[in-house]
């Protein structure tokens, strides 16, 4: 009961701590006098940053289990052309079309777990190849150039009108976070998760089907990662092969930052939600004071630097902490539980 107790307490003390730094976030990028607590910015700030909290979400469960997904990023550049294809070249319906992106996804997914459990290979490993794969393909479906544009009116507003005063997608956002959230921290499945992060041994010898529920985390990842295609292209009225570079970076960011442990086992959907949350305001604000001048120059080019070395920066040290709390762990645990002397 008491190493329970002790981790729930790390992750409250966790998210208010993250809670603490959005909220500084806030005052310092309000104290600039760039208007940050507008209502208008602040539904931008979750308006252009649902895709990448989309992503985060999807690799919550994944990591949870131990693995890893680099190809998320490159699936929502494939899943966006797939829609851009099935809509003007083939003729249907923006949400038949967005059905068959997710079922793509679920696919490009589903590749993932097979190479990762058929062929026992390391995830890092396989989705560093479908990240180059998945990538490759889009542009080779679109030669490199070529996008796709002309939507209806109403599929754009997918992207660009609000519900109640807030922005479409975020509630869709909203809703697959508490799918999430159920499936986490209300199921056997997400229990199991758990376990399998922990120890994949231990899990195999409890009897706990470890291939088919790290599979299902994968192919629920890819999925996500086509419905967050489809709200791009919503977004920008576009589709096309270079959507989503970089956003692995940012999801991982986002998820390890919340809390979630990167060697699997430990972690909450509700530190996933901050740590987006606390990315999606660093981003908005750097761009927001991207107009200021120094010695005549602005600071454009710096704050979009700034921003990914920021991101670099947050994503190392959330790292460092993980790494430094397992050492700690283990430390203790030994101390706890030190080895019997032999007998004599």
């Amino acid at each position: 009961m008491t190493r329970i107790f002790s981790f729930r307490s790390l992750f409250a003390r966790h998210e208010a701590v993250l809670a603490l730094v959005i909220l500084l976030e806030v005052i310092l990028f309000e104290s600039l006098g760039r208007n940050f607590l507008t209502g208008g910015n602040v539904s931008n700030v979750f308006r252009h940053s649902v895709e990448i909290g989309l992503l985060a979400l999807a690799m919550t469960p994944v990591i949870l289990s131990g693995g890893i997904d680099l190809s998320v990023g490159s699936m929502m550049g494939l899943c966006a052309v797939v829609f851009g294809i099935l809509v003007k070249k083939l003729g249907l319906d923006p949400l038949s079309a967005a059905c068959l992106t997710v079922c793509v996804g679920a696919l490009g997914g589903a590749l993932n777990a097979g190479l990762i459990h058929r062929f026992r290979m390391p995830p890092l490993i396989v989705t560093l190849g479908t990240f180059s794969l998945f990538r490759g393909l889009a542009e080779a479906f679109t030669k490199g150039s070529e996008s796709y544009s002309g939507f209806s009116e109403s599929f754009l507003a997918l992207g660009n009108s609000d519900l109640a005063g807030v922005p479409m997608q975020v509630w869709i956002l909203a809703a697959v976070a508490l799918a999430v959230w159920f499936l986490v921290h209300r199921t056997t499945y997400g229990r199991s998760l758990r376990a399998i992060g922990f120890s994949p041994e231990g899990a195999r010898y409890a009897g706990l089907p470890v291939a088919r529920n790290v599979s299902a985390a994968y192919i629920t990842a890819g999925a996500v990662a086509g419905l967050a295609a489809v709200i791009l292209a919503a977004r920008l009225g576009e589709a096309r092969a270079n959507a989503g570079i970089g956003y692995e970076l940012l999801a991982i960011t986002a998820v390890v930052l919340g809390g979630v442990s990167i060697f699997g086992g430990t972690g909450n959907v509700g530190g996933t939600v901050l740590g987006w949350i606390s990315l999606a305001i660093l981003n908005n604000g750097l761009t927001r004071i991207s107009d200021y001048e120094i010695m005549g120059e602005k600071v454009s080019s710096v704050a979009r630097e700034l921003s990914g070395m920021l991101t670099g920066i947050l994503l190392l040290a959330a790292l460092s902490l993980a790494s430094g709390t397992k050492t700690l762990a283990l430390s203790r645990s030994r101390k706890q539980n030190p080895a019997n002397p032999p007998n004599p």
